[in-house]
């Protein structure tokens, strides 16, 4: 029996030929177009179809345009995101992401325009948050694609400011020990304050702008109301703990195995790109085909293409690269004028650039953005005379996140893939490959600064002595191609090769902890053959290497402790931080309210620096247990440690440990952002999840509540060669709009590790098509 098809004809001006959009059972469009303008033309008007409310605050976030919507309370915002939009050369720009990219764009922006007149005549509906706020969607430009640059990840500048507070607090020496706890170093590195920076000097206001620029979009009614006289109260973000974990919580794990280590005989390639949970899914996945060119996976919905899938020869993933794209200036000001500085023996003028920002409800506000040779003022202190500035990588043109995708989701072999990657920007990134003739490739790329006389690690003058000498170049970058191990896997570890590190300047000394790296590389070096379901185990995985370390560690501290009822509680423990475990809820609240401030005051930190430390770094968590001293002293301080913990989880959840789990604490909580605004439920069910940030299924959390703030929303297992087996999963669903089919119907299958097909062929597409789109020319 043959279920019919909705299907839909739509007359749409703009195309050149009849386009179709299939949509599959679980919400994935399937576009196909007889020419490339079409193609990404259908691309635009689909992702406005299904993501317009997501997309269109997403660009007035980026260009500075909340305030004309939603009033006073975003206008330092707004002030803020405009500090850090390009607005360099826009043929350099163009020309950074191939021949064809500005004609791309502009087709992907008619696209989301013709969507957009469509619901003005009423042929398609504005999604309901529109109606809420009473406001409308803008028309795009090709160029509001690559401009606004505030979405992507980079590093570290948040990291440079709290190591500079905690030397202020502790003093150079023991802060630099001290700071280690937070973030362990590559290469055994110990950060030293540069001749001429005084880290006294610095505060959470250097760093404000910079986290409203990158800060999503909040609606209180209080802010929505906001009057112009308290528009500056709308400043804060973040606390400064807080601050510091921002930039370090979002990794990936992605692998690529070759064919002899498969049961399928073919290659597998894996992704699970982390970031930050949102409502809707950060990431959105397509199918576009045409003459020529047929590729499906996952990318950013605000932008052209895909960035993460295959092109039914080769298949491409990514990870967070820890290159280090962020330097804090400091500079010295003149006492008769506070835009002049002193650079190079001399004085420069910041440049200054005056805009209107209109308000609603208000008339037009003037703001005025100071910019340095290196970037953006971020705060002058006039009274010390001092100016604070941040170069990022950022504000040179090609930098534009994910465009370089562009041309790699087109390479179908490895020398097109290499060639593609050279003009990749940001963010840096762990590339991997796998293509049909089994070659399988590491090409780590993004903008990489050389620093001469620096590490990168603690604000600098900026004096003219500490400037980057130009980006690493790209062929001269590590990389490695069919190694003789048979797989390749990353995990935003240092992975650097140590030949390359002895004769190359340095990528960066700040990674994430390697537990997820080491324990994919254990895994898939054994000798049995992996399959696609063994690769799902894996990207499922909640086993803490981490936890292992930590718990022998102190078993072998209390060995002669005598009896320890509550310890054995986690010495028994199989390591496994699974929703449904009572000891993992026991050991990750310990390990992250109770051990790392017993470490730290073991290591001298005053209750002034502790805070600044959190949330401590585990891997140095777990060194340091492993080369403590033993003693009496000590191990009444961990049993105390261990007591408070379990006294604190009676609290939170009721004195049986029978009725303890990590995922009552450890829960996602998917929150629509207009929720408190509306009385019908758009937010998804919040649900229990295990993981930690040193688990392989990732999932970091709050300090204050333990709530998950990031892990893999998408996720991918590519069956290279025999593409219709490939799988995948996007947590909760592939529509934005509450109360869709695909608005939260995958949320349950995203939990339970239950992964969907991720189809391909024309036949298969067809026969899991549950509606149908036609767009024809108008």
């Amino acid at each position: 029996m043959t279920t019919a098809i909705a299907s839909k004809l739509l007359k749409v001006k703009g195309l050149h030929s009849e386009v179709s959009i299939n949509i599959d059972r679980w919400g994935l469009p399937h576009i196909r177009a007889k020419n490339l303008h079409d193609l990404f033309f259908a691309q635009g008007w689909n992702v406005a179809r299904d993501r317009l409310w997501q997309i269109d605050l997403a660009r007035k976030r980026g260009l500075g345009l909340l305030s004309r919507d939603f009033g006073p309370g975003y206008l330092a915002q707004d002030r803020a995101s405009r500090l850090f939009l390009y607005r360099g050369d826009m043929a350099s720009e163009w020309k950074a992401y191939g021949s064809d990219a500005e004609e791309i764009c502009a087709a992907f922006t008619s696209g989301i325009n013709a969507y957009i007149d469509a619901c003005d005549v009423g042929l398609a509906q504005l999604p309901p948050e529109f109606a809420v706020l009473a406001n409308r969607p803008d028309r795009w430009k090709p160029e509001d694609v690559v401009r606004i640059r505030t979405h992507c990840l980079t590093r570290n500048a948040s990291s440079e400011l709290v190591r500079s507070k905690v030397m202020a607090l502790a003093g150079p020496e023991l802060g630099a020990k001290l700071d280690l706890l937070r973030k362990k170093l590559s290469h055994g590195r110990i950060p030293t304050p540069a001749a001429g920076f005084d880290p006294t000097v610095m505060s959470d206001r250097v760093l404000r702008d910079f986290q409203l620029a990158v800060s999503p979009v909040t609606f209180l009614e209080e802010r929505l109301n906001c009057s112009l006289e308290e528009a500056g109260a709308w400043t804060a973000v973040l606390p400064s703990g807080e601050v510091s974990r921002s930039s370090f919580e979002q990794g990936s794990n992605n692998w690529a195995i070759s064919a002899q280590k498969t049961t399928t005989g073919r290659p597998i390639l894996a992704l699970d790109p982390h970031r930050t949970h949102t409502l809707p899914s950060i990431r959105y996945l397509v199918h576009l085909a045409m003459p020529g060119l047929n590729i499906i996976g996952a990318g950013e919905p605000m932008a052209p293409g895909i960035s993460m899938g295959h092109n039914g020869t080769a298949a491409f993933g990514l990870t967070i690269f820890g290159a280090d794209q962020e330097d804090i200036y400091v500079y010295d000001t003149d006492v008769a004028d506070p835009d002049r500085y002193a650079y190079d023996g001399g004085r420069e003028k910041v440049h200054v650039v005056d805009e209107v920002i209109p308000v609603k409800g208000y008339s037009e506000q003037r703001v005025r953005l100071k910019f340095t040779r290196h970037g953006p003022v971020l705060y002058q202190d006039e009274k010390n005379n001092r100016t604070f500035g941040l170069r990022t990588v950022w504000m040179d043109p090609g930098m534009a996140p994910y465009m370089a995708s562009l041309s790699v989701m087109r390479a179908k072999s490895h020398d097109e893939y290499v060639r593609s990657l050279k003009g990749w920007g940001c963010p840096s990134v762990n590339h991997v490959y796998a293509d049909t003739s089994n070659t399988i490739a590491w090409q780590p790329s993004g903008a990489t600064p050389v620093r001469e006389n620096w590490d990168g690690l603690l604000p600098v003058p900026g004096d003219g002595r500490f400037e980057w000498r130009g980006y690493l170049c790209p062929s001269n970058g590590p990389s490695e191609l069919n190694p003789a191990r048979g797989f390749i896997a990353t995990a935003n570890a240092m992975n650097v090769p140590d030949d390359w590190s002895k004769s190359n300047p340095a990528i960066a000394y700040e990674w994430l902890d390697s537990s997820r790296h080491d324990r994919l590389h254990y895994e898939l070096s054994r000798d049995e053959l992996l399959s696609l379901e063994d690769c799902i185990h894996l990207q499922c995985s909640t086993f803490s290497p981490l936890a292992m370390r930590i718990t022998k560690a102190v078993t072998q501290l209390f060995r002669d402790a005598g009896d320890l009822t509550i310890w054995q509680f986690l010495a028994n423990w199989d390591n496994d931080l699974s929703a449904d475990s009572a000891p993992a809820a026991l050991f990750e609240v310990w390990l992250s309210k109770h051990l790392g401030p017993l470490v730290a005051r073991c290591e001298a930190a005053c209750a002034q620096v502790i805070p600044l430390l959190m949330p401590f770094d585990p891997p140095s968590i777990a060194a340091w247990l492993e080369n403590a001293a033993p003693s009496m002293e000590l191990v009444e301080d961990l049993q105390t440690s261990l007591v408070n913990a379990w006294t604190e989880c009676s609290t939170l959840m009721g004195r049986d440990p029978a009725s303890w789990s990590w995922g009552r604490l450890h829960t996602l909580h998917l929150r629509h952002a207009l929720q408190s605004l509306v009385s019908t439920n758009w937010s998804s069910e919040s649900i229990g999840v295990g993981g930690s940030g040193s688990t392989l299924n990732y999932a970091t959390y709050r300090l204050s509540d333990f709530s998950v703030i990031a892990g893999p929303s998408v996720r991918m297992v590519i069956d290279v060669g025999n593409w219709d087996e490939s799988l995948f999963i996007n947590n909760p669903g592939q529509s934005g709009i509450p109360g869709s089919a695909h608005y939260a119907d995958l949320a349950s299958s995203w939990r339970q590790g239950e992964y969907k097909p991720l189809l391909y062929s024309m036949t298969k597409v067809d026969e899991a098509t549950s509606s149908m789109i036609v767009l024809a020319p108008a």
